[in-house]
C-alpha cells in the first residue's frame, strides 16, 4: 500500500489530516507510526518521524466499496472477490437486476468495471488489473468471442485474406490474442482509436 514519511513536532488530528492530504485519500484509511524520535541538544523538544500507511484490503474493501454502490442502486446482490494473480483481482457479482447491470453489450458492466479499477489503484503503490463480472456474462462473452476467434483464424489460414473484427473493449481483445497467441498461421493486432478500437487477424505467411 502507498506510504509517506516526513517530520512532525505533534501526533493529533493535524497530522492525520496531513497525511490524508499527501496520500490524497480519507484519513479513515490513513495509520500513523513513530518511526523514530529526536530530540533537541537541550532536550527541550521533540520531533517526530512518522510513517503514515494507508490500511486498505483489495479484497475487503473493493467488496464493501461495491456492495455499497449496490445498496444505493436498491440492488439486492451477492459480491465476492478473488487474487488470481499477485496484481489481479476479480469481483463476481450475482443480482437481482444482472441484466441491468450488464447493459448493453456490456456497457454497464465495462463501466462498472472502471470505476473498481480507478478506486483500488487509488489506494496502492502497484497497479492492479480489476476484473468484474456480473451473473457469468464476462465467462460466457469469453466463450463467445473463442469460438469467434478460432471460426475467423481458421478461415484466414485458409484464404490468406486478413479480417476484422468489430470494436471491442481491451479485455475482449485480450481474450482473441490470448486464444490466437500460439497459432503459427495468423498473427493479430489492434488498431484504430479508443471506443472504436479492433482486432484484425492476419495470415503469418502471404
Amino acid at each position: 500500500m502507498k506510504s509517506i514519511k516526513f517530520e512532525t513536532k505533534a501526533i493529533n488530528e493535524s497530522t492525520l489530516k496531513y497525511a490524508a492530504e499527501e496520500l490524497k485519500v480519507n484519513k479513515d484509511y490513513i495509520d500513523l507510526q513513530i518511526v523514530e524520535e529526536k530530540k533537541s541538544i537541550l532536550g527541550l523538544n521533540k520531533t517526530y518521524i512518522v510513517e503514515a500507511k494507508i490500511k486498505f484490503d483489495p479484497l475487503r474493501d473493493g467488496i464493501e466499496y461495491l456492495k455499497n454502490i449496490l445498496t444505493s442502486m436498491e440492488i439486492e446482490a451477492v459480491v465476492e472477490a478473488k487474487l488470481e494473480d499477485e496484481r489481479q483481482i476479480r469481483f463476481s457479482i450475482d443480482a437481482s437486476e444482472n441484466p441491468l447491470l450488464i447493459g448493453r453489450n456490456g456497457k454497464t458492466l465495462e463501466a462498472v468495471q472502471n470505476l473498481m479499477k480507478n478506486y483500488i489503484n487509488l489506494f496502492t503503490e502497484d497497479f492492479y488489473i480489476v476484473l468484474v463480472d456480473i451473473g457469468g456474462y464476462k465467462e460466457q462473452r469469453k466463450k463467445q468471442l473463442e469460438i469467434l476467434a478460432t471460426k475467423t483464424a481458421k478461415e484466414v489460414a485458409k484464404t490468406k485474406i486478413a479480417a476484422r473484427l468489430g470494436k471491442m473493449n481491451a479485455y475482449e481483445r485480450r481474450v482473441i490474442h490470448t486464444k490466437l497467441s500460439d497459432w503459427r498461421d495468423v498473427v493479430t493486432e489492434s488498431e484504430g482509436e479508443e471506443p472504436n478500437r479492433h482486432v484484425v487477424i492476419k495470415p503469418r505467411h502471404r
